[in-house]
Protein backbone atom coordinates (compact mmCIF):
# COMPACT_ATOMS: atom_id res chain seq x y z
CA UNK A 1 0.00 0.00 0.00
CA UNK A 2 1.36 3.50 -0.78
CA UNK A 3 1.53 5.49 2.50
CA UNK A 4 2.97 8.49 0.61
CA UNK A 5 -0.17 10.03 -0.61
CA UNK A 6 -2.41 10.12 2.05
CA UNK A 7 -5.54 11.95 -0.03
CA UNK A 8 -5.03 8.33 -1.97
CA UNK A 9 -8.42 6.19 -2.09
CA UNK A 10 -7.20 3.29 -0.01
CA UNK A 11 -8.96 0.31 -1.37
CA UNK A 12 -9.28 -3.78 -0.29
CA UNK A 13 -7.46 -4.04 -3.27
CA UNK A 14 -4.48 -2.22 -2.05
CA UNK A 15 -4.18 -4.49 1.21
CA UNK A 16 -2.47 -7.62 -0.46
CA UNK A 17 -3.42 -11.30 1.45
CA UNK A 18 -4.11 -9.42 4.85
CA UNK A 19 -7.47 -7.76 4.12
CA UNK A 20 -8.59 -8.04 7.65
CA UNK A 21 -5.41 -5.98 9.38
CA UNK A 22 -5.81 -3.18 6.21
CA UNK A 23 -6.13 0.07 6.86
CA UNK A 24 -8.29 0.71 4.24
CA UNK A 25 -11.02 -0.56 7.00
CA UNK A 26 -10.80 3.26 8.22
CA UNK A 27 -8.98 4.64 9.99
CA UNK A 28 -10.78 7.46 11.18
CA UNK A 29 -13.47 5.18 11.96
CA UNK A 30 -10.98 3.03 14.19
CA UNK A 31 -9.79 6.48 15.55
CA UNK A 32 -13.85 7.81 16.64
CA UNK A 33 -13.93 4.23 17.98
CA UNK A 34 -11.18 4.55 20.66
CA UNK A 35 -13.03 8.15 21.20
CA UNK A 36 -9.73 10.16 19.54
CA UNK A 37 -10.95 13.06 17.08
CA UNK A 38 -9.93 11.82 13.28
CA UNK A 39 -7.67 14.79 12.87
CA UNK A 40 -5.37 14.88 9.29
CA UNK A 41 -2.27 14.24 11.19
CA UNK A 42 -4.12 11.33 13.11
CA UNK A 43 -5.32 9.11 10.16
CA UNK A 44 -1.72 9.68 8.31
CA UNK A 45 0.09 8.55 11.42
CA UNK A 46 -2.30 6.03 12.17
CA UNK A 47 -1.62 5.23 8.24
CA UNK A 48 1.91 4.70 8.66
CA UNK A 49 1.44 2.49 12.22
CA UNK A 50 -1.03 0.04 10.95
CA UNK A 51 -0.26 -0.16 7.01
CA UNK A 52 1.91 -2.54 7.41
CA UNK A 53 0.88 -5.14 10.05
CA UNK A 54 1.81 -6.25 13.66
CA UNK A 55 4.78 -4.05 14.24
CA UNK A 56 7.29 -2.84 16.80
CA UNK A 57 8.54 1.26 16.01
CA UNK A 58 9.92 3.75 18.28
CA UNK A 59 9.24 7.73 17.97
CA UNK A 60 11.95 8.16 15.78
CA UNK A 61 11.29 5.45 13.29
CA UNK A 62 7.70 7.02 12.95
CA UNK A 63 9.15 10.38 12.97
CA UNK A 64 11.65 9.78 9.97
CA UNK A 65 8.16 7.53 7.76
CA UNK A 66 6.19 10.47 8.52
CA UNK A 67 8.78 12.72 6.57
CA UNK A 68 9.61 10.39 4.10
CA UNK A 69 5.78 10.20 3.25
CA UNK A 70 5.78 13.70 3.28
CA UNK A 71 3.60 14.14 6.43
CA UNK A 72 4.61 17.51 8.24
CA UNK A 73 4.58 16.75 12.05
CA UNK A 74 7.23 17.29 14.77
CA UNK A 75 8.73 14.53 17.04
CA UNK A 76 6.47 15.83 19.82
CA UNK A 77 3.44 15.33 17.87
CA UNK A 78 4.72 12.23 17.18
CA UNK A 79 5.29 11.04 20.78
CA UNK A 80 2.04 12.88 21.99
CA UNK A 81 0.23 10.71 19.05
CA UNK A 82 1.94 7.50 20.07
CA UNK A 83 1.08 8.00 23.56
CA UNK A 84 -2.50 8.95 22.91
CA UNK A 85 -3.19 5.58 20.82
CA UNK A 86 -1.33 3.46 23.78
CA UNK A 87 -4.06 5.35 25.98
CA UNK A 88 -6.93 4.54 23.81
CA UNK A 89 -5.79 1.27 23.57
CA UNK A 90 -4.50 0.86 19.75
CA UNK A 91 -0.79 0.30 20.97
CA UNK A 92 1.12 -1.39 23.28
CA UNK A 93 4.42 0.32 25.04
CA UNK A 94 6.85 -1.66 25.39
CA UNK A 95 9.84 -0.42 27.45
CA UNK A 96 13.57 -1.75 26.66
CA UNK A 97 16.43 -0.08 29.08
CA UNK A 98 14.21 2.00 30.89
CA UNK A 99 14.86 5.37 28.53
CA UNK A 100 13.72 3.88 25.28
CA UNK A 101 10.16 2.89 24.18
CA UNK A 102 8.38 0.73 21.63
CA UNK A 103 5.29 1.14 20.70
CA UNK A 104 3.61 -2.23 19.61
CA UNK A 105 0.73 -2.34 17.14
CA UNK A 106 -0.71 -6.09 18.33
CA UNK A 107 -1.60 -4.98 21.60
CA UNK A 108 -2.66 -8.99 22.03
CA UNK A 109 -0.93 -10.98 25.14
CA UNK A 110 1.97 -11.95 24.23
CA UNK A 111 5.80 -10.99 25.03
CA UNK A 112 9.06 -10.30 23.21
CA UNK A 113 13.08 -10.85 22.02
CA UNK A 114 14.57 -7.70 22.37
CA UNK A 115 17.48 -8.09 19.95
CA UNK A 116 20.78 -6.42 21.25
CA UNK A 117 23.13 -4.46 18.63
CA UNK A 118 19.95 -3.72 16.47
CA UNK A 119 17.67 -2.15 18.41
CA UNK A 120 15.02 -4.58 17.43
CA UNK A 121 11.88 -6.26 19.36
CA UNK A 122 10.43 -9.58 17.49
CA UNK A 123 6.95 -11.62 18.99
CA UNK A 124 7.77 -14.45 21.00
CA UNK A 125 4.79 -17.28 20.23
CA UNK A 126 1.98 -16.81 22.86
CA UNK A 127 2.18 -20.52 24.25
CA UNK A 128 6.25 -20.34 24.74
CA UNK A 129 6.52 -17.82 27.85
CA UNK A 130 4.54 -19.37 31.21
CA UNK A 131 4.97 -16.57 33.67
CA UNK A 132 4.12 -18.44 37.48
CA UNK A 133 4.12 -17.31 41.19
CA UNK A 134 3.56 -13.27 40.87
CA UNK A 135 3.15 -11.41 44.51
CA UNK A 136 0.24 -10.35 45.41
CA UNK A 137 -0.24 -6.96 44.41
CA UNK A 138 -0.28 -4.46 47.20
CA UNK A 139 -3.45 -3.14 48.78
CA UNK A 140 -5.43 -1.14 46.09
CA UNK A 141 -3.83 -2.71 42.97
CA UNK A 142 -4.36 -5.32 40.31
CA UNK A 143 -1.70 -6.85 37.86
CA UNK A 144 -2.70 -5.25 34.64
CA UNK A 145 -0.70 -7.18 32.98
CA UNK A 146 3.04 -8.62 32.52
CA UNK A 147 5.63 -8.14 30.35
CA UNK A 148 7.91 -10.57 29.79
CA UNK A 149 11.71 -8.95 27.44
CA UNK A 150 14.18 -11.36 27.07
CA UNK A 151 17.10 -9.96 25.82
CA UNK A 152 19.58 -11.54 23.33
CA UNK A 153 22.70 -10.81 21.42
CA UNK A 154 24.72 -12.91 19.01
CA UNK A 155 26.97 -15.52 20.37
CA UNK A 156 30.90 -15.19 20.13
Amino acid sequence: MDTTNTHRPVTDANCGLRPTMCVARDVAGMLRKASLRPTRQRIALGRLLFSKGDRHITAEVLHEEALLARVPVSLATIYNTLNQFTDAGLLRQVAVDGAKSYFDTNTGDHHHFYLEGENRLVDIPDDSVTVDNLPSPPSGFEIARVDVVVRLRPKG
